[in-house]
């Protein structure tokens, strides 16, 4: 096996540690984003207090809303991935010159 495949399986090890323990160790447990939480927070200082903006558009469910932010991660990653790419080609056609 080769270095860069050991390495590879290594990290990618590590990723499903990462992802199981949290869920093993928290398994009952609501995840609450954070706008839910701020939110609460403000009903609870302030309980008259009346949001001065509404969103323009709430999806129909919370699984369309899931949808759209993974579209808008893979989105964001493609893009992250292809500037990455685009420097290391970049810079591997530089050396060798």
């Amino acid at each position: 096996m080769s270095p860069s495949t050991r390495t590879n399986l290594l990290l990618l090890a590590l990723i499903v540690i990462l992802i199981v323990i949290p869920l093993v160790f928290m398994g009952n447990s609501e995840f609450e984003g954070s706008d839910d939480q701020a939110e609460d927070l403000i009903g609870e200082i302030n309980p008259d207090y009346e949001p001065w903006a509404d969103p323009l558009w709430e999806p129909p469910s919370g699984e369309v809303e899931s949808l759209l932010f993974s579209v808008q991660v893979a989105l964001g990653a493609g893009v992250i991935g292809y500037i990455w790419g685009s420097f290391r080609e970049r810079r591997k056609i530089a050396n060798d010159r």
